[in-house]
């Protein structure tokens, strides 16, 4: 096996490979990516056994062959070379098998043992029918839900983001029982009824991280199994088991108070009074007052914070204890100016959304006050 390739275009591939890769052990199989070149084209193929990941690059192809390598040494040797094209050589002496790595045109060299046992196989759906969302839209969802999940192993079933078709619409729902987070968009239109899922943030977040913010990405969900693809790219994850929580119970059909704050203004409070917050708790209080919101950090060992800024409410006093992380990720994933915060009583449900309002929403539940 002898090929060439670009040292830029390599670690391009096989960086996305190393983040789905869990094991870091070189001599299990799972550690390594597999490869083969055939008809100047190298095939990639890495997994963890629950996502699987191909891809494919042009390469130039003196002799066919396939193997597999240790990822991690592999794609540190690739960085410490110089740019440009970069020759790869597999030789098998007797039952041992060594890769050479070498520069053109540079006097380096590295020789690394590989494992040519058989590698696990990567699911296909080439036969299913795959349906397809706009790529930028898609990102936005993920990044507007994905941290709302679980991260309780007891609570499986809640560690992933839940996703169905209503309709023409493509929602995400995530919670963790305290918080959700819902996002809606109107893209599937002509798209036929699929299974809803619960689909594992790992896979999400690899996808948010390298689709592209032009052209759609294809979905099939089978079984047990989802499969995405764009570009060069195919990605598949098992599915997360379990019944999803009836997440349309949770989100309240009609709120008596809101209030709506500057988005830079909160962001910065939160900042600075969540300095003196318990971390563990992470309990702050907002005090709504008719044009004030005084936000502030219960007395500890260390002391207190408080914080007051203008906000457009003319109603009576409530006094609301939070998660402060629980308000500073929603944020995070809103791009307007304004906030408008909607609640009814202090221990029910308090819903964040932007001003005005999109086709997304955040719902926290109060904690008990102090």
């Amino acid at each position: 096996m002898k090929f060439t390739f670009d040292k830029g275009a390599m670690i391009k591939e096989i960086s996305i490979a190393q983040e789905i890769i869990s094991v870091k052990n070189a001599e299990t199989i799972l550690s390594n990516i597999y490869i083969s070149a055939e008809n100047n084209t190298l095939s990639i193929k890495a997994t963890d056994k629950a996502v699987h990941y191909e891809t494919s690059l042009p390469v130039q192809v003196q002799e066919e062959g396939f193997t597999t390598i240790f990822c991690d040494k592999f794609i540190n040797i690739l960085n410490s070379l110089p740019e440009g094209e970069i020759e790869f050589i597999k030789k098998t002496d007797d039952t041992l098998s060594n890769i050479i790595i070498q520069p053109i045109g540079k006097k380096i060299k590295f020789q690394m043992k590989c494992i040519d046992k058989e590698f696990p196989s990567i699911p296909t759906a080439d036969a299913v029918p795959y349906f397809e969302v706009p790529s930028l839209d898609f990102k936005q969802m993920i990044s507007q839900t994905s941290f709302a999940v679980s991260t309780e192993e007891a609570r499986y079933f809640m560690c992933g983001v839940f996703l169905e078709k209503r309709e023409n619409n493509f929602n995400l729902v995530a919670t963790d029982g305290k918080r959700l987070s819902f996002s809606s968009r109107d893209i599937l239109a002509g798209v036929n009824d699929f299974p809803s899922a619960i689909v594992p943030v790992k896979i999400l977040n690899i996808i948010s991280k390298h689709a592209p913010d032009e052209g759609n990405i294809s979905i099939a969900i089978v079984d047990k199994m989802i499969f995405f693809k764009f570009a060069s790219y195919k990605f598949a994850s098992s599915l997360l088991e379990g019944q999803f929580p009836n997440y349309t119970r949770v989100i309240p059909t009609k709120q008596e108070h809101s209030f709506k704050v500057k988005k830079s203004d909160l962001s910065s409070a939160l900042k600075r009074v969540a300095l003196m917050a318990d971390k563990k708790v992470a309990r702050i209080y907002f005090d709504i007052q008719p044009g004030v919101l005084k936000i502030t950090s219960p007395e500890t060992d260390l002391g207190s914070a408080d914080e007051e800024i203008p906000c457009q409410y003319a109603d009576e006093n409530f006094l609301i204890a939070l998660n402060c992380r629980y308000i500073e990720e929603p944020l995070r994933t809103i791009d307007t100016d304004l906030v408008t915060f909607e609640f009814t009583e202090e221990m029910k449900a308090v819903t964040i959304k932007s001003e005005p309002a999109k086709d997304f929403f955040h719902i926290v539940m109060p904690m008990q006050k102090e």
